[in-house]
């Protein structure tokens, strides 16, 4: 599972040193395996305290980064706790499903997913 965290990022600062930037993916070096795919959402979810997601899978990169609180990450056969910071990347048509650790407290993260070229249509309430 690839799991990458802020706090182990050095910032480079651009901008005509006007701002530090934490990479958590450099340029570039998503491009070939997301190559003719398209951008397909970006949203902000949370899971409430003791609640999870249901196990699913998409034709898409997925990328999961939490903003607060505590979880448990599940992708194929791995299992990780994920906490503020982390960065998770999801492979396409892999099952996943997160499980906030804490029964009173949420989780909650952004996320955005790159299709597939050939994904057509997703539907995520099913």
């Amino acid at each position: 599972m690839d799991i990458r965290n802020i706090g182990t990022v050095k910032p480079i600062v651009e901008h005509s040193g006007t701002t530090p930037v934490w990479y958590l993916a450099e340029p570039g070096s998503l491009r070939e395996a997301t190559q003719g795919g398209s951008l397909e959402l970006i949203n902000e979810f949370e899971i409430v305290g003791g609640g999870q997601v249901d196990p699913h899978t998409h034709p898409t990169h997925e990328y999961y980064y939490v903003l607060y609180g505590h979880g448990r990450m599940i992708v194929g056969d791995e299992e990780r706790e994920i906490a503020q910071g982390d960065l998770v990347y999801i492979p396409p048509n892999v099952v996943h499903s997160l499980i906030a650790s804490n029964a009173y407290a949420p989780i909650r993260c952004f996320c955005f997913a790159i299709a597939l070229p050939d994904a057509g249509k997703i539907n995520y309430t099913n």
